[in-house]
């Protein structure tokens, strides 16, 4: 083999070895449990996990006794704040990748490198009116203990109003707003499903940096 077909080997069998060796990484860490030994209870609060086939989110009642999510996050920052909303969908991700990819065919390189190694974080919420379960957004009992500390932790991601920027969503019943964290491989908005499920006692993967090892344990009805 000439020294040019030696680079060009080597230049397009490192990215395919790493793409590989990526997604070999995603299925194992994935499959790996955390709290293995949950099981869904007969009585409790019904959440839903959804995924867009790039991001996944957690699904709330608006109101229970454990948490009224309106005052975190109002109707009135909504385009269209009218409906009788009853639900909202939580979601935690990268700015340039939230805002700019609503689909995988709106990803760029540019994009998907610059969050790789580093973005700010931002909170999706959309709000949902008696969301009908699907293949795409899936039921989840827990018990009110258990919704407590998810609500918990998600609370620590929320700033408070004089704290945040208001950015537009997808559509007029969801909004992004700024909030902390940092953005990379290891911590991805799939991963922050995952996390916040397992900090509030749910079982759920270890590594789960796409959307297919979040719901790969929420059974379909």
């Amino acid at each position: 083999m000439t020294r040019p077909l030696r680079w060009l080997a080597w230049l397009l069998g490192v990215p395919l070895t790493l793409t590989i060796l990526f997604l070999l990484g995603t299925w194992i860490g994935s499959s790996i449990p955390r709290n293995g030994d949950w099981a869904e209870p007969t009585q409790g609060v019904e959440i839903l996990i959804e995924t867009n086939g790039i991001h996944t989110g957690i699904v709330m009642p608006l109101v229970t006794p454990q948490k009224d999510w309106r005052s975190a996050f109002p109707a009135a920052d909504l385009g269209n704040p009218y409906r009788p909303y009853t639900h909202v969908s939580v979601s935690w991700g990268e700015r340039e990748v939230f805002l700019n990819t609503p689909t995988w065919a709106d990803l760029t390189l540019g994009t998907a490198i610059g969050a790789a190694f580093g973005g700010d974080g931002l909170l999706h919420a959309a709000h949902y009116v008696r969301p009908a379960p699907s293949a795409d957004i899936r039921p989840l009992r827990i018990t009110e203990t258990q919704y407590a500390r998810l609500v918990a932790e998600i609370e620590r991601q929320v700033l408070p109003p004089d704290q945040r920027k208001l950015h537009a969503g997808y559509a007029p019943y969801d909004v992004f707003y700024d909030a902390p964290g940092t953005y990379h491989l290891g911590n991805t908005c799939n991963q922050w499903t995952s996390d916040t499920l397992a900090a509030a006692g749910i079982r759920t993967g270890w590594w789960t940096p796409l959307p297919g090892g979040v719901m790969k344990w929420v059974p379909q009805l």
